[in-house]
């Protein structure tokens, strides 16, 4: 049967091309991918120069000195990843802040918002460090090359977009309490508008100094010794010595299947990859085709698999070093047909949603494929909007927030800890056909991410959408109470939802924006971003002069050949 007509007309147009695609969550960063392409570098090279512009036009999503995690394919067919999540500090203690609360929604709070704004909720950075290394290991450009982007715009300077400008008129407040951050800004005590020049010599200098000295000096040379004097001076936990002990982990990618496609996803600490597996599980024995996309029957069931991840998610939610994460069991084809008889087709069902989690929706995400045939899917993030809402003097640097993702509280599975690696929603996902990527996908939005995914996932594969459509597609999300519905599904859903027992709370929007790349049987890429960020695709098509072309060619040169 096939898919009713979908109930919304997309907002952006996808792009097209043979020779590369990238899609970030802005124009620039976009623009500095597909620069590294057309000077013959690869997926890698690009994506590590999307990231670096992204700190730059999107410094309250991301930055150097904050985490994340990138899933690759190679063209060889060598799957990885390779995660940057930021850790605790050696001085970090189960007891290091006082909690405001032991029950919700004030459970994660603490005295003073020690955790969440100022020097004190600031873990150790990972993101320099695991860029650099995707660059050396799966990339061919020089590191001075692939920053070049970044360093001209901070130099420079790039006119604020209407999204950057509010985050920063919301946040206004917390900024103007640092008088780094408050320069850059809100200069005057005037937050910056959107047109506005916003120019960061201090960065441009400090990414310079980088190439100069190599990405070695944020950790283990003078740059990381600086930073982490002048941190311990304002009374943060990390200093220097952390800095120098953090490592990467290269990790082996977690893999399921779902109506003959291969899904390959990021391995905890990071859940998404984890659920939007079992949640697919999940759903496989229905015909989801039939019911329909956004129809009272297959939303019902998609939020019951989400209930039911939610539940599942405390149990899968931690650093494996710490925890034993039992990941073949949630992964298992057994695992969703145990829990699937749960659900109930005509009513809403109770399952007990152990969710502790102060994860942010602003992040960004960067998806990149080029001709060869290798595929980069990367989210990364300084946590909070603005990260801990400081610069680190004389840097430019605006370090992240982390802290605030670890309980405060004492004796569970998320308190504390002196070296721990956080958690995250993150679910950056390479999906397979007959062993080649059909689609490469991802977006920020915390823990709504996998459930994003999901969802996009089932538009592709069950709904037959365009890419487009699937990354724009209204979204449903729940953690097993109120049921946040998107305002584009039309009443009579909700309406029908909530008499089956959902609360249907009304939303403007599930998760944030999604960057993907579709990949055609005839060599073309398809890049699509949706309206929920300044998400842009951009594609390289053409190619160089055919062998043997010159402006003039010379006639005597050009003879054809005698006949035989």
């Amino acid at each position: 049967m096939s898919s009713p007509q979908p109930l919304f007309s997309p907002e952006k147009a996808p792009a097209t091309g043979s020779r590369g695609m990238a899609v970030t969550n802005h124009p620039l960063a976009s623009a500095a991918a597909v620069e590294m392409m057309a000077a013959g570098g690869n997926a890698a090279d690009a994506t590590v120069a999307a990231l670096f512009a992204l700190t730059v036009v999107e410094p309250m999503m991301v930055g150097i000195f904050g985490g994340g995690v990138a899933v690759i394919r190679a063209a060889d067919g060598t799957q990885a990843v390779i995660d940057g999540l930021a850790t605790a500090p050696a001085a970090a203690r189960p007891d290091s802040y006082t909690p405001v609360s032991d029950t919700w929604p004030d459970y994660m709070e603490t005295e003073g918002r020690e955790n969440r704004v100022g020097p004190r909720a600031i873990a150790v950075p990972g993101n320099l460090m695991a860029w650099c290394q995707m660059l050396e290991r799966f990339g061919r450009l020089p590191l001075a090359q692939v920053m070049a982007p970044a360093i001209r715009l901070a130099g420079a300077g790039f006119a604020v977009t209407a999204y950057l400008a509010n985050c920063i008129a919301e946040h206004a407040g917390d900024l103007a309490r640092d008088p780094g951050i408050a320069a850059l800004f809100v200069p005057g005590g005037v937050p910056l508008a959107a047109g506005d020049l916003l120019v960061q010599a201090d960065y441009a200098a400090t990414l310079s100094r980088i190439v100069a000295e190599g990405p070695a000096t944020l950790y283990t040379g003078a740059l990381g010794r600086e930073i982490g004097a002048k941190l311990q001076q304002a009374g943060a936990f990390l200093d220097a010595g952390d800095l120098a002990a953090y490592t990467t982990k290269h990790r082996e990618p977690v893999r399921g299947s779902y109506r003959g496609y291969e899904i390959v996803g990021p391995p905890p600490p990071c859940l998404g990859g984890v659920h939007v597996i079992q949640m697919l599980n999940l759903m496989e024995p229905f015909d989801l085709a039939a019911s329909g996309f956004a129809s009272t029957e297959t939303l019902h069931l998609v939020i019951e698999a989400i209930k039911i991840a939610a539940a599942d998610r405390r149990a899968a939610t931690a650093d494996p070093a710490f925890v034993d994460v039992p990941v073949a069991r949630l992964l298992s084809k057994a695992y969703g047909d145990q829990r699937r008889p749960e659900i109930d087709p005509a009513r809403a069902s109770a399952f007990s949603a152990r969710v502790l989690s102060n994860e942010s929706a602003n992040t960004t995400h960067v998806t990149v494929a080029d001709a060869e045939g290798n595929v980069v899917t990367s989210t990364q993030t300084i946590n909070s909007l603005f990260g801990a809402r400081l610069v680190i003097p004389g840097t430019g640097i605006i370090p992240n927030n982390y802290m605030y993702l670890f309980d405060p509280h004492p004796g569970h599975a998320l308190s504390l800890m002196p070296g721990k690696r956080i958690t995250s929603g993150i679910s950056a996902t390479i999906v397979l056909k007959d062993g080649r990527p059909a689609f490469a996908l991802g977006l920020p939005g915390a823990h709504r991410i996998p459930a994003c995914v999901f969802q996009a996932l089932m538009n592709l594969i069950d709904h037959g959408m365009t890419l487009q459509q699937a990354v724009e597609a209204p979204r449903v999300f729940t953690q097993g109470q109120g049921v946040e519905i998107e305002r584009e599904v039309p009443a009579a859903t909700r309406a029908a939802l909530a008499a089956m027992g959902h609360e249907v709370v009304e939303v403007a929007h599930v998760g944030g924006g999604m960057c993907a790349v579709a990949f055609h049987e005839n060599g073309i890429l398809e890049g699509a971003a949706c309206w929920r960020a300044d998400g842009t695709p951009m594609g390289i098509g053409g190619g160089l002069a055919r062998q043997g072309v010159s402006f003039w060619p010379d006639p005597t040169k050009q003879r054809a050949a005698p006949p035989a």
